[in-house]
């Protein structure tokens, strides 16, 4: 009987596990029933127990990250900034140049959810890597610079669609007016319908993406060759000279600056991969599948993305019309200008519907973020965010949140179209900051504490580290400029992300200041862990019971079973 009672639990050696976990700089480990899964395990070793259903598969957590990358909706709701500030060549040659850098920033990622397959994935990372005493400091920041980063995404992306749909009417009606409550109701009705798709089971979540993401590439597919084959132009495309070396200045700064700025339509196309690192607990052998499909994504979304970009470049023909048309949407007035008004409505429309399932991606990403940090209580009403909902095993309160945050951030649009605007550049920003900042921590005070996973770059570690790190403070000052300066510049036409992005870190770390680094200390272990003669559970100690010390003692005599 008491032998059976010793083999019942076993405690989990991190570093054998293949992880790099909080519980190693406490000098402690977890200790997990015998039979644990691999997942579980892994998952265990980090502190977290296993809270969600592991239904999705390497394709699963791909066809999210796609759903999110939304290829041509995202390059149709940004295609304004790259054509409009510096032409067809500056569009070119900013994705190319862009996307490539991109990959280093993902590729070490991946690098990180391998070694942390979490749903905190970046703040979890922040708070390991971070050097002895700033971990809570770390974690603090990159948490709330992905929160504002993940909340600002349903909205701008409902907002694109709101758009849309509105200019469809413009197309399909030419007597209708717009107005801009029109804008914000439609938007209302697309985030209530993002919520009740975002509420449901893992496996349903998973079905649905897999069908946005097939849709995605067949609409993909039918943009390449019917752009340039469906032309109404004479000639339909364009001269390669012209495409790939005409930079028209759109912005009041250099045109070398102006092709730097409008890297926001790649960065912020290309700012999705991370979702299966946030997906990671819901993923079967999510220390391989998760990071591959990482990669995948930006690999994807770096070709599919430039063949986008090329049609574009090669099939406009007036970009003053497609950026300040009178449609309001660029993408609505490419169409039209390219494919005539039947064809170019349907053109329209088609992406449209990809738009919608972009939008239930980074509903689905968002919720989990907010989970996770509601999980170490980390924003306000954790307690609520974090619950998860016992039939569909998914965080509905914090899906909810979400959206009503999305919501009250869409009254923007009632200031300004730069007002609302600036919700694609705090994106970018935000998801960019909270990407970096461990890969930074990694690369300058690492000191040998990341225990690499099994997907892994190995040498190359470092540099691809210093290449994303140099990407960040590069794309940082460029999204925060305006297009134009001096006497053209006032409240319409400043860039206002500075001010809402640095407004709300801002206050972000002044409650840390103030109140929260009194009691956030990270990430919170929820499992059961041996060390220093008390074992704890849900972060309360048990060594004052007779139980609890007779647990700990059998714990810790068992040896680690990986």
């Amino acid at each position: 009987m008491e032998a059976s009672r010793k083999q019942s639990v076993t405690v989990i050696d991190e570093s054998a596990v293949g992880v790099t976990s909080v519980l190693a700089n406490r000098g402690t480990h977890a200790v997990l029933e015998e039979g644990a899964s691999h997942d579980e395990v892994t998952l265990g070793a980090l502190g977290y127990k296993q809270e969600f259903k592991r239904d999705f598969t390497i394709w699963e957590s791909f066809s999210v990250s796609f759903s999110v990358l939304g290829l041509l909706p995202s390059i149709a709701s940004t295609i304004g900034y790259s054509l409009g500030y510096s032409g067809t060549g500056g569009a070119i040659w900013g994705w190319l140049i862009a996307s490539l850098f991109i990959q280093a920033t993902a590729y070490t990622m991946a690098e990180l959810c391998s070694s942390m397959p979490t749903a905190g994935g970046l703040y979890y990372a922040s708070a390991v890597l971070a050097p002895d005493g700033w971990g809570p400091l770390a974690s603090w920041f990159v948490g709330w610079s992905n929160f504002c980063g993940f909340v600002t995404g349903p909205c701008s992306v409902n907002y694109a669609l709101a758009s849309m749909l509105v200019t469809c009417g413009m197309i399909a009606y030419p007597d209708y007016e717009p107005q801009t409550w029109h804008i914000y109701l439609t938007l209302l009705a697309i985030l209530v319908i993002n919520g009740l798709i975002t509420m449901q089971s893992t496996w349903f979540i998973g079905w649905v993406n897999k069908i946005g993401t097939i849709w995605n590439l067949i609409v993909i597919l039918i943009f390449v060759i019917w752009f340039p084959v469906g032309s109404i132009n004479h000639p339909k495309t364009n001269h390669s000279h012209y495409v790939w070396t005409s930079f028209p200045n759109g912005t009041e700064w250099p045109i070398g600056w102006s092709t730097i700025m409008g890297f926001l339509t790649t960065i912020w196309t290309l700012s999705g991969y991370d979702a299966p690192f946030h997906l990671s607990e819901e993923c079967s052998n999510a220390n391989i599948a998760s990071p591959r499909a990482i990669a995948m994504t930006a690999q994807s979304g770096l070709c599919l993305g430039f063949a986008i970009m090329l049609v574009i470049v090669y099939c406009v023909q007036d970009i003053t019309d497609v950026v300040a048309g009178q449609y309001g949407q660029p993408f609505g007035s490419l169409c039209l200008q390219v494919l005539g008004k039947k064809a170019g409505l349907t053109m329209f429309s088609l992406n449209i519907i990809a738009q919608f399932f972009v939008g239930v991606g980074c509903t689905v990403t968002a919720t989990r973020v907010i989970f996770a940090y509601s999980r170490d209580g980390a924003i306000v009403g954790s307690r609520w965010w974090s619950q998860i909902h016992p039939k569909t095993r998914t965080p509905v309160y914090a899906t909810w949140g979400v959206l009503l945050v999305a919501a009250l951030l869409g009254l923007l649009m009632f200031a300004s179209p730069v007002a609302i605007g600036a919700v694609f550049s705090i994106g970018a920003i935000a998801q960019y900051t909270a990407f970096t900042t461990p890969v930074a921590l990694k690369l300058f005070f690492d000191h040998g504490r990341f225990k690499p996973g099994p997907w892994n770059l190995g040498r190359y570690s470092k540099p691809l580290g210093a290449v994303a790190f140099g990407w960040w403070l590069l794309i940082v000052p460029a999204l925060c400029f305006p297009a134009v300066k001096g006497k053209d510049l006032n409240l319409l036409t400043m860039n206002w992300t500075c001010l809402i992005y640095g407004g709300s870190m801002f206050l972000a770390m002044l409650w840390y200041a103030i109140d929260g680094r009194k009691w956030f200390k990270g990430p919170r272990i929820n499992v059961h862990y041996t060390g220093e003669g008390a074992e704890i559970l849900d972060g309360q100690s048990a060594h004052s019971s007779s139980e609890g010390k007779e647990k700990e003692m059998e714990a810790t005599e068992i040896k680690s079973e990986v």
